[in-house]
């Protein structure tokens, strides 16, 4: 595993609710084609490892289920090991993991890109190999949850975030009064397949015109392919754009129409203090930004426009890694020094 160069954030000030634990807290953010590991002490990333074992490749090739399951755990664990080698003090791992998390008992119960792991205990090898408490959730509610402790320094105000991660696909996750809400079976917040146009694309999910579908970079590629009919990657489209190709900026736009009529119909149930919009997609966002205010302002009953602060992500990818620190710490019952 390749250590990153370690760094500080400029918005990983201290959080006295988490500073009076000194410990070290080992956060995991595991995608489907990598692997990134930061230790922390307070909000403070001390180390960051990545490492870039395609997972769903791995998966996709192991003899069966059962070999998938125990090359994953291993190659989780090794890239563990490796941190622990130079910080001896973790405490505790918490693990991102996308995909439907069984809160009560840390099952991942599904997950498209990593479907051999379903139903699989991953949590006991690793307790056993590290003699450390670990927990597994789902990455888009540690995202949440580490945008929240990044956030809060800035807003003294702030108890209820909403965030959205725009990638391949579309993630949420929801902070209520300092805390992630799961959902009754660890699926609340799958913004991604709110309907934003009945009748629309076909989604993955067997429903027609998902959010996915028109503000994830899946969706972006098909907008630009519709008006061009030319294929181009989200990165490419979004340099286009940067350039002033008028049919990638229109892409962006409709992205952000949908993104904006979703959170219009969002915020109109949970009326959160801050949206925080994160994800691979984010570098696009200046192209975005106008058309979700737009759809915003169309959509919102008058007591909330004006009122609903929407925000870029500025954690520099650690929100992820925080946050699954900072929710098994609360998981597995770490205590705080008084």
């Amino acid at each position: 595993m390749t250590p990153a160069k370690t760094s500080v954030h400029p918005a990983l000030a201290t959080d006295p609710k988490i500073q009076r634990n000194a410990a070290l807290h080992l956060g995991l953010d595991i995608g489907g084609t990598n692997l990134r590991l930061g230790v922390f002490r307070g909000l403070r990333l001390l180390s960051e490892y990545r490492t870039a074992p395609d997972l769903s490749e791995v998966c996709r090739h192991a003899g069966n289920r059962e070999d998938a399951q125990r090359l994953v755990v291993r190659l989780v664990g090794d890239a563990i090991a490796d941190a622990l080698c130079k910080h001896k003090q973790v405490q505790h791992i918490g693990m991102g993991i996308p995909g439907f998390v069984d809160p009560g008992n840390s099952l991942l119960l599904q997950s498209p890109n990593l479907q051999h792991l379903e139903n699989t205990d991953l949590i006991s090898p690793l307790q056993k190999r590290f003699s450390l408490p670990v927990c597994l959730v789902n990455d888009a509610n540690a995202a949440a949850y580490g945008e929240y402790l990044l956030a809060r320094p800035h807003h003294s105000d702030l108890r209820h975030l909403l965030y959205v991660g725009l990638g391949t696909g579309i993630g949420g996750g929801l902070v209520l009064n300092g805390q992630v809400y799961p959902g009754a079976h660890g699926s609340a917040l799958e913004i991604g397949h709110l309907i934003v146009e009945p009748n629309g694309r076909v989604c993955g999910c067997g429903n027609r015109g998902c959010l996915e579908q028109y503000a994830s970079a899946s969706g972006v590629k098909l907008s630009y392919t519709e008006y061009t009919g030319c294929h181009k990657t989200a990165r490419d489209i979004g340099q286009m754009a940067d350039a002033g190709d008028r049919s990638a900026r229109q892409a962006f736009w409709q992205a952000g129409r949908a993104l904006g009529q979703a959170l219009a119909h969002l915020q109109k149930i949970l009326d959160a203090d801050l949206v925080c919009i994160g994800g691979g997609l984010i570098g696009s966002w200046p192209w975005m930004a106008p058309a979700v205010q737009s759809a915003l302002d169309a959509d919102l009953i008058p007591i909330l426009r004006g009122r609903t602060r929407i925000t870029p992500s500025s954690s520099a990818d650690c929100a992820g890694m925080l946050g699954a620190a900072y929710i098994g710490l609360e998981t597995a019952e770490v205590p705080h020094d008084e």
